[in-house]
């Protein structure tokens, strides 16, 4: 069957004119870690044309046990620039706009001055995710964000919802409490999942910049919230309800 058209298996389910739709869309993806990697793989390999991908984090070798860039040979190289030759490799056709900064205040403003298509919030740090919900709630654009996928093991739990909805997940709830605060208790579609996390699954940790606990994470779980993730994009651009 095959033509030499890499995209010709998308286009035999979605069609001609989706496959287009997915070429002209322009979609966001803001860390790139367990979950944000395998999204924007995904987007990548269904056609998206156009990537902007963030994150200011090194490869360490602690993210090969679950993220799809950590792998021995990529280690200490900046995230972005490992998905950046990845990305090319899969579409050397693709449209990519590559950012190593940590998202803060004045460079989620700039960030979010690109109207695009879709926002895939997949930042594991409070404070950066709560000011890219609310400045991208503001300006009306397409979201989903995933909560959090760290001591989780059942994939059968994993859900797609509105924030609103979420529970037993102490993540969702940190965000939906800082969300409240800019009469946001609504209207942000997420991935989450309602699996209890048990204490012996979470560790405190000092002297590292921005976090204050680790989660024992499988490899599998990132994956699943990742997937999820590109696929509430890919539908909506779509138009798959």
């Amino acid at each position: 069957m095959s033509t030499g058209n890499w995209k010709e298996r998308t286009e035999l389910l979605v069609g001609a004119e989706g496959t287009a739709k997915l070429q002209n869309a322009h979609v966001l993806v803001a860390g790139l870690g367990g979950v944000g990697g395998y999204a924007v793989e995904q987007l990548c390999r269904a056609g998206i044309g156009k990537l902007t991908i963030v994150d200011s984090d090194l490869v360490q070798s602690s993210n090969r046990n679950r993220q799809i860039i950590a792998m021995k040979s990529t280690v200490r190289k900046k995230k972005t620039e490992a998905f950046r030759q990845r990305l090319l490799d899969i579409n050397p056709e693709i449209q990519l706009i590559v950012k190593s900064d940590y998202l803060l205040d004045d460079s989620i403003d700039e960030l979010l001055t690109v109207n695009y298509d879709y926002v895939v919030d997949a930042i594991d740090t409070l404070t950066p995710k709560i000011q890219l919900l609310v400045k991208a709630k503001f300006k009306n654009l397409h979201i989903i964000s995933s909560m959090g996928a760290g001591g989780k093991s059942d994939p059968s739990r994993v859900e797609i919802s509105d924030i609103s909805k979420t529970h037993h997940c102490k993540f969702a709830s940190a965000v939906r409490s800082n969300l409240r605060k800019y009469n946001i208790n609504e209207g942000i579609r997420v991935v989450f999942s309602s699996e209890m996390v048990s204490k012996s699954a979470v560790a405190e940790i000092k002297n590292e910049k921005n976090k204050r606990s680790v989660v024992g994470t499988i490899s599998y779980m990132p994956p699943i919230f990742g997937c999820f993730c590109a696929s509430v994009v890919i539908r909506d651009i779509l138009g798959i309800k």
